[in-house]
């Protein structure tokens, strides 16, 4: 069995562990001081050779990111962290700024020096007010410890930290969406190119990290790229937060390298609950193609889980055994994508509304075997088509559900209606 890598978590057990105090008393900040001896090209290319790369979902490296700023713009450069965590299953972000949130102001400070920018902003998904809280509190503490703020640490470094909660869109999960949102606009993507690195916030060299892309820096910077390369594999260096939910007995955060698998995970969180048995899942929340149990031992990392017809994603293992109705679960989602869709292009705010429908009818007995090929084609005009990845997020789901579970499918035209008592599938209905 892999080993867990308690890092981003370790103090967590700790009832302090949210504040500055706590943070520092497992050595928090001192990669901060030691950033700040550095040349900030010298922590780029430290970032680099760790092979770190987005967690939040696209797994782009996040030092060529930093490195596709342009050197001869005058304007000032930005620093955007993504925390608009709002993806079905996914629940890593929040969970880290709740416990950790000075692990994420860190990671923004040295993230910042690095790209030579003195203004970040952090865009918070405006629901989780009690995670907003926590967050400027933290901000307060760190700008009250000369952490950030005029002069960081008498470095002659300047840094101001915005904490901004949006207004709860799913949109604004992406990363021009947010920019957008950010500047006061209706969150709508934007068209590319012009990159962010090139014009991004107010029009101006800007890098979009997510939380826990930027929160795994201190830890590279104090213990160096070798240390981060040592763990998860060959092209998907370092550890991450696995997110186990739905049919679990021990659902939470795991802590792991990447190229783990699911095996390995459920051992730790003691399997499929009592009785049943794993049915389908997803590696990385509702909008990756779903495993069924015969990806059981697929090793979790971004080349392995893209091999096997799927995307690592967030990492949000959603656990669903034999008594849920797949039918039923990839309708959930595809409302989910309606309701949330921006609107901006056709074939996303049409697809989806279309699936809804379809699905609906499926679900009701009311639908045809003809059906099926109807949403395949509708997803056949969303995959590629829409203006950002909502849309293949969307079709993803139900093209895997119907490549595995077909016969299911039919099984509701077949039958006039569901066949799967919906109540077995809940926590209260679930015992064998």
């Amino acid at each position: 069995m892999t080993t867990l890598t308690p890092v981003l978590s370790a103090n967590w057990d700790r009832p302090d562990s949210f504040t500055l105090q706590g943070y520092r008393d497992g050595g928090g900040y001192e990669a901060l001081r030691t950033a700040l001896t550095m040349e900030p090209d010298t922590i780029v290319d430290l970032v680099k050779a760790s092979g770190l790369r987005g967690r939040g979902g696209a797994g782009f490296p996040t030092g060529m990111k930093w490195g596709f700023l342009p050197k001869d713009n005058p304007n000032p450069r930005y620093l955007v962290v993504n925390a608009d965590e709002s993806e079905p299953g996914t629940c890593k972000d929040v969970p880290l700024m709740l416990a950790n949130p000075h692990a994420l102001i860190e990671g923004v400070a040295i993230s910042a020096y690095a790209i030579r920018s003195s203004q970040a902003f952090i865009y918070v998904r405006g629901e989780v007010l009690h995670v907003i809280r926590r967050l400027k509190r933290a901000v307060e503490e760190a700008r009250e410890a000369n952490l950030i703020g005029p002069d960081v640490l008498g470095s002659g470094f300047d840094l101001d930290v915005v904490v901004h909660a949006g207004a709860g869109a799913y949109i604004c999960g992406e990363e021009t969406a947010l920019l957008d949102s950010l500047e006061g606009y209706r969150g709508q993507p934007r068209l590319k190119p012009p990159f962010p690195a090139v014009a991004g916030l107010y029009a101006s060299p800007t890098v979009v990290n997510n939380v826990e892309s930027i929160a795994s820096v201190p830890g590279i910077v104090g213990n160096g790229a070798e240390w981060f390369t040592s763990m998860g594999t060959e092209k998907s260096a370092g550890f991450g937060f696995f997110s186990l939910s739905g049919h679990v007995r021990r659902p939470g955060q795991y802590e792991a390298p990447l190229g783990i698998t699911l095996r390995e995970l459920l051992d730790m969180a003691g399997g499929v609950r009592e009785g049943h048995e794993l049915k389908f899942w997803t590696p990385g929340g509702s909008s990756t193609p779903i495993f069924t149990d015969e990806h059981l031992d697929t090793p979790l990392d971004f080349e392995s889980v893209g091999a096997a017809g799927s995307m690592l994603g967030t990492r949000a293992l959603q656990i669903f055994d034999e008594t849920t109705c797949v039918v039923r679960a990839v309708g959930r989602w595809i409302e989910f994508y309606a309701h949330e869709s921006c609107g901006k292009c056709t074939p996303c705010r049409e697809g989806n509304y279309w699936m809804v429908q379809v699905l609906d009818r499926l679900e009701r007995g009311e639908g045809t075997e003809a059906d099926l090929e109807k949403l395949l084609d509708i997803c056949d005009n969303l995959l590629g088509r829409s203006f950002c990845a909502l849309g293949d997020g969307a079709a993803s789901p139900v093209m895997s559900s119907i490549k595995y579970f077909r016969q299911e499918y039919i099984d509701h035209v077949t039958r006039g209606g569901c066949p799967f008592d919906h109540r077995k599938s809940t926590v209260w209905g679930g015992t064998a």
